[in-house]
């Protein structure tokens, strides 16, 4: 796969995965808001979201999720949507949670764990 360097040899293409939700506030945030970060570096970034982190994904849940910053969660992803930054829920984690594609908010998309593997290709990947 031939990707793009950024101006110090290093990709420009980040992944944040993101595997806990309501349960960790504070991580969930900070992992919508290192993506912000990236995307405003001029970096090309993607959210995949598993375990856990699909719940965040779902309508209305956004609202209620802060950071101890002050850094809310629903401020962060209305970035991401307008800037259309992919955010992908995994598949068999949200259907095992009773989540459909319809629960999810508006630019998260459904997606397959060999997603995961084929945008870490190549890519910097930030776990949390």
């Amino acid at each position: 796969m031939n990707q793009k360097k950024d101006g110090q040899g290093g990709t420009d293409r980040v992944v944040i995965t993101l595997a806990c939700g309501t349960n960790n506030p504070n991580r969930s945030v900070r992992a919508l808001h290192l993506a912000q970060v990236a995307h405003k570096m001029g970096k090309r970034v993607s959210v995949f979201l598993m375990d856990e982190a699909v719940y965040i994904a779902r309508k209305g849940i956004m609202d209620h999720l802060r950071a101890p910053t002050g850094d809310i969660a629903d401020d962060i992803v209305a970035y991401l949507q307008e800037f259309e930054v992919p955010i992908y829920a995994c598949a068999p984690c949200a259907q095992s949670r009773q989540i459909s594609a319809k629960d999810l908010l508006e630019g998260v998309t459904m997606a397959p764990a060999t997603l995961l593997f084929e945008l870490a290709d190549g890519a910097t990947v930030i776990s949390l």
